[in-house]
Order: structure tokens, then C-alpha cells, then sequence
């Protein structure tokens, strides 16, 4: 037959597809099988209505031949095969479904759904084949037909003399070159992969001929043989009932799913039939990835549509404080775009995705609860990524996350949840305290921890650089405010103590001044201090910036040289503060010396550097000499 061209719009959308729609070319073996399968589901559709026919899944599978000596891949299948006028209709027109055609007029609704929608996916053979060829007989036709295409030319459509039912794909693949290598798609192995990754759980059989070896008898040499096997699992494992499944189940799907090289903590697994239908399996993972905590890090969920992969990563799935998350999500509601890889609206996968992230929660929740210990494991790893939530976005997700997060308790000797701190307040405590430091251990040896911790109140010790700037955020939980225990105001002093202190700095309020003055333009104030029972001098803040606050900030690159501003208390009730008084009678020199000693010294003990170590060392030779 003479050869017919496309027409004029379908030309210019063929050159799309074969350029630019599609990010890899490996997705043809995709689009093909999906086709296939959708083939087969029109005989499935038929005999739900024809009672003459009888539907025996047996007999409907779909074949890949790789042929490397004719450098050919064929895709047969033994589905509802076409007639001429559908040849014509559907691969002479481009992006004229039939798939999604036949379902209109079936008005097919039930959960067996079509995949094919747009009648573009056949087209990207062309992508790697110079000849594509379609052989097929359509059921109850005596009649077979071939389709023919060399690309945006034309095609031709001719008798055929196809004896079976069904339509066998045939591409002649392109000559590799310098950038593509197009015999890989020829490769046994190759073509598992991609089936495997794209198409494993079509729900009917890919059959493949598998070269194989086997030892030799009486010798140590192997031959080869050829063996017929099924390539994909046709049934995944989240549309099995839960109670089908045991834990082993879910892990071996997350091994083989390369989710991870670690066993998960926990899995979550979802069915959804409402407003938009959906299943998912979600992993908590035991481990962090060596690069969770970088910018190469890649989050998302594996997305199908309908048993067919679409993304390896879907991003907008998850929210960053999940991002540790692994799994997929498996939905026949999805519109999608020409491609099939990108979706055209995002309101399912919106809804899809508030969905998940209130399972997770719960699930977490629930880890917290039932299983502390494990969640412990969990939260080593991804407890960092929790409080980045809850800084993240100016505190908006503070009321999803603040129930998560942990901290060393100061009582416990151990991580303790917000939700249980506040069930050990005391009646008369009005804050929940905490302090800030590199590590337990200095954090321990804080000054400004002694009047706290003298009255018996827990401290929560914040030792990531993140956790001051979350509790920022979260500012009061369960109406409990958050107060640092360097704040200038702890909230705890008795009427007796502020009269003490009041009195003590209105007496000597002249070499307050004076250090001070002295001070100037390195601290605010200087004053008696409440808050110290053992040592002699510490630093505290008034304002939002603490002192640890301030160490991350002046860290950062481009830092803009915020600092907190630093109150110098002195311990009146300490041999350190008669001597100071004693040298502002008696000896300015000296008080000069002593007062830059006790900043410096309050410095060191914060962990905070000291500006010139020079003189400060002079300093303390001079009170040696």
C-alpha cells in the first residue's frame, strides 16, 4: 500500500516525542508493555459482559524478544489485537486513544482500570527504533494487518498473515552512536532492569527467554541453554491484604526495593478509598543515609499509577521534616501529563500527600508511645531533621512536629519528650528551662544552672546548634513559656532574694558603673547576680539572642555580626567579690585588671573565644606577679 502521511499536527507532535517528551529513553519498554497490558484488559472487560466468553488468565501474558543479530526488540501480547480502521484510527493519528476510548464506551469504572490515556506512549519507540513495525489481528477478525513507520514520513498499513490474536510490536533499533548506546536495550539483563523497575506489577506475565548456564557433565566447562521465565511479580504487595503479610514480608520488599541497606524501624501500610483511591507502604528508617544531612540528599516516594512506575522520586509527596521517609504510593486517580512521568494537576497528589503526612505523624506518635526505646533509635538519627521542621517556614509546622522532638533531661539522665517534662512540673514552676552547650557534660558545669537546679526544677539540655532556634519557634508548649536558664529574668526569685540583690547594687551602684563603663560596648549591664551559688561570675542575655544563639550566627558565612546582648553578673556572696570591692577603693589599676579578668573568665566559661588571649594572659600574670 502507498504510504500515507501523518497529519500536519500530528507530524510536529511525533517530532516532540521523539526530542523532548520523555526525560529517558528507557521509558518506551514502559509505554509498550503498558499498551500491551491494556490490550488484555479489553478481552478482560469483554468477557465480564459476553457470557460466551471465557477468560483464562493463563492464556494472556505478554512476550519480550530481544534479537541482537537482527537488532530487533519485539513486544508481543496476546490482548484484543486491532482492525485495519483501528490501526488507522489510533497509530495513524497520534494522541487518539484508544485505550482511553474503549473505556468511555465500556463506561469502565470499577478498580481494574486502563492505563493507557493518551495514545502518545506507542510513539516512543521512535526514540529508539529507525523501523517500527505492528503486526496484528483484532478477536473475532479472520483478518491481520502490519503498520509500518520510519518516523515523521509516514507509515503504511498492509495485509498481514499473523495467524493468533494480538499485536506484536517490532523495532528495528537505531545505530548507536557517540552519546547512545542502543544496543543495551538489546541486553538481557538491561531489559530485566528496566522491566523490573517500571512494569513489575502488571498484573499479567512478561515472559522473557533467559540465557542461562549449567555445568557440563563430567566436566568443569558450562553450557548454555535457554529458559522461558516470568519477568515481573504481576501481584504487589500492597494491594495484598495486611493480614496476608507478616514483618518479614515488608522487609524483603524494602531490601529489594534498595529503600535502604538498613532493616526499617517501622512500615506503615495505607489503602485509601475516598475522594481520591490510593495505597502506599511507608518505611521509617533505622539509619540515616551517608548524605541525608547534605544537598545532594534526594527525598520523595516512588510513584505509581496504576502497578506502573511514574516517578522514582516524588518529591512533593513528602514534606521536608519527613524527607527520611521511604517508600511509594500506588494511585489509579492520577492525572498525568503526555508523558506519563510528570503530573498535569497537583490537587490529588496535594491530597495524597496531607494524607501521609498524618500517617506518619501517628505513626511516630505511636512509636513514642508503645516502643520508646526504638524510637530513640530513631530519633539519634532523624531527630535533627524534626527540629529543622520546626524552625522551617517561620514555625507553621511547630504543631505537627513539637510532640516529636526530644531532649536530654537534666533529672532523667535520658531523652525526654516536651509531653513529659510538663507531666513532672511542679505546681510553682512557671517556665520550662533549658540550657544551652556543646555538650552534657558542659552543660552540667554551667553557673547559670545552679539556682534552677537548686530549686529542684528539670533542665532540658540543648546541645544541637538547631535547638534554641526551634524552641524560638515553638515559644510555649501547653501554655508553658520557654526560659533559657543564662535569661536575664528566671522567674524564680523570691521577694527576700531581689531585695538582697537590689540593695547590695544600690550600695555600690558607682562601681557597678564604673565596670560597666569599663565593659563598654561588650556588655549592657553589670549586677548582682541571683542566680549563683557557687561560682563567681557568669554571663546572661536579655533580648531574643542567646548566648549559644549568637555562636551559631557569627559561625555562619556572610554572618552580619549579631550578638547577644551579655549581662555580667557578679556573685555577691563570693571571696571573688569582696576583693573587687576592696580594688575599687583601693586600687583602679587593679579593679581595671579584675574587672576585664571576670568578662573574660565568664567568656571562657560560655565557650565563647576571648578577644585578645594576649592580654589576657597578661592579665593573669600580672595577678600571679
Amino acid at each position: 500500500m502507498a504510504k500515507k502521511e501523518f497529519k500536519a499536527e500530528s507530524k510536529r507532535l511525533l517530532d516532540i516525542m521523539i526530542h523532548s517528551i520523555y526525560s529517558q529513553k528507557e521509558v518506551f519498554i514502559r509505554e509498550l508493555i503498558s499498551n500491551a497490558s491494556d490490550a488484555i484488559d479489553k478481552i478482560y472487560y469483554q468477557a465480564l459482559t459476553d457470557d460466551s466468553m471465557n477468560f483464562d488468565k493463563e492464556n494472556y501474558y505478554i512476550e519480550v524478544i530481544p534479537d541482537k543479530e537482527t537488532r530487533t526488540l519485539t513486544i508481543r501480547d496476546t490482548g484484543i489485537g486491532m482492525t485495519k480502521e483501528e490501526m488507522e484510527s489510533n497509530l495513524g493519528t497520534i494522541a487518539k486513544s484508544g485505550s482511553l476510548a474503549f473505556k468511555k464506551e465500556n463506561e469502565i469504572e470499577d478498580g481494574h482500570d486502563i492505563i493507557g490515556q493518551f495514545g502518545v506512549g506507542f510513539y516512543a519507540a521512535f526514540m529508539v527504533a529507525d523501523v517500527v513495525t505492528v503486526r496484528s489481528r483484532s478477536l473475532g477478525s479472520g483478518e491481520a494487518y502490519k503498520w509500518e513507520s520510519e518516523g515523521e514520513d509516514g507509515y503504511t498499513i498492509d495485509p498481514d498473515t499473523k495467524a493468533e490474536v494480538g499485536t506484536e510490536i517490532i523495532l528495528k533499533m537505531k545505530a548507536n552512536t557517540e552519546e547512545e548506546d542502543y544496543d543495551q536495550y538489546l541486553e538481557e539483563e538491561r531489559l530485566q532492569g528496566i522491566i523490573k523497575k517500571y512494569s513489575d506489577f502488571i498484573r499479567y506475565p512478561i515472559k522473557m527467554t533467559i540465557t542461562k548456564s549449567k555445568p557440563k557433565e563430567d566436566s568443569e566447562e558450562y553450557a548454555d541453554f535457554k529458559e522461558e521465565e516470568t519477568i515481573n511479580s504481576m501481584v504487589p504487595i500492597w494491594r495484598k491484604n495486611k493480614d496476608e503479610l507478616e514483618d518479614e514480608d515488608y522487609e524483603n520488599f524494602y531490601k529489594e526495593k534498595h529503600y535502604g541497606f538498613d532493616n526499617p524501624l517501622k512500615h506503615i501500610h495505607t489503602r485509601v478509598d475516598g475522594n481520591i483511591r490510593y495505597d502506599a507502604i511507608l518505611y521509617i528508617p533505622e539509619t540515616a543515609p551517608y548524605d541525608y544531612y547534605s544537598t545532594e540528599y534526594e527525598k520523595g516516594l516512588e510513584l505509581y499509577a496504576n502497578g506502573v512506575l511514574i516517578m522514582d522520586k516524588c518529591a512533593d509527596l513528602l514534606p521536608d521534616y519527613f524527607s527520611f521517609v521511604k517508600g511509594m504510593v500506588d494511585s489509579e486517580d492520577l492525572s498525568l501529563n503526555i508523558s506519563r512521568e510528570m503530573l498535569q494537576h497537583d490537587r490529588q497528589l496535594q491530597l495524597i500527600a496531607k494524607n501521609i503526612n498524618k500517617k506518619i505523624k501517628q505513626a511516630l506518635k505511636k512509636l513514642l508511645q508503645d516502643e520508646p526505646e526504638t524510637y530513640g533509635k530513631f530519633y539519634n538519627a532523624f531527630g535533627r531533621q524534626l527540629k529543622y521542621g520546626v524552625y522551617s517556614e517561620f514555625g507553621a509546622n511547630k504543631e505537627t512536629l513539637q510532640d516529636l522532638l526530644l531532649f536530654y533531661s537534666s533529672i532523667k539522665k535520658k531523652l525526654v519528650s516536651l509531653s513529659d517534662y510538663v507531666s513532672r512540673m511542679p505546681e510553682d514552676q512557671k517556665y520550662i528551662y533549658y540550657a544551652a552547650g556543646e555538650s552534657n557534660e558542659r552543660i552540667e558545669k554551667l553557673p547559670q544552672t545552679e539556682m534552677v537546679a537548686d530549686k529542684g526544677y528539670e533542665i532540658l539540655y540543648f546541645t544541637d546548634e538547631i535547638d534554641e532556634f526551634a524552641i524560638k519557634m515553638i515559644n510555649e508548649y501547653k501554655e508553658k513559656e520557654f526560659r533559657s536558664v543564662s535569661s536575664g529574668d528566671l522567674g524564680i526569685d523570691t521577694e527576700e532574694e531581689d531585695n538582697k540583690a537590689k540593695m547590695e547594687e544600690d550600695e555600690h551602684q558607682d562601681m557597678f558603673k564604673e565596670m560597666k563603663d569599663l565593659l563598654s560596648g561588650k556588655v549592657t549591664n553589670v549586677k548582682v547576680s541571683k542566680r549563683l551559688k557557687s561560682h563567681p561570675v557568669c554571663l546572661s542575655t536579655d533580648g531574643q539572642i542567646s548566648l549559644e544563639m549568637e555562636k551559631v550566627l557569627q559561625s555562619m558565612p556572610n554572618n552580619q555580626n549579631v550578638k547577644a546582648d551579655k549581662i555580667l553578673e557578679i556573685n555577691k556572696d563570693h571571696a571573688v567579690y569582696d576583693a573587687l570591692k576592696t580594688a575599687y577603693d583601693n586600687d583602679q589599676e587593679k579593679f581595671g585588671l579584675y574587672t576585664s579578668l571576670l568578662y573574660n573568665q565568664a567568656l571562657l566559661i560560655e565557650g565563647l573565644p576571648v578577644a585578645d588571649p594576649v592580654d589576657f594572659t597578661n592579665d593573669i600574670c600580672k595577678i600571679m606577679a
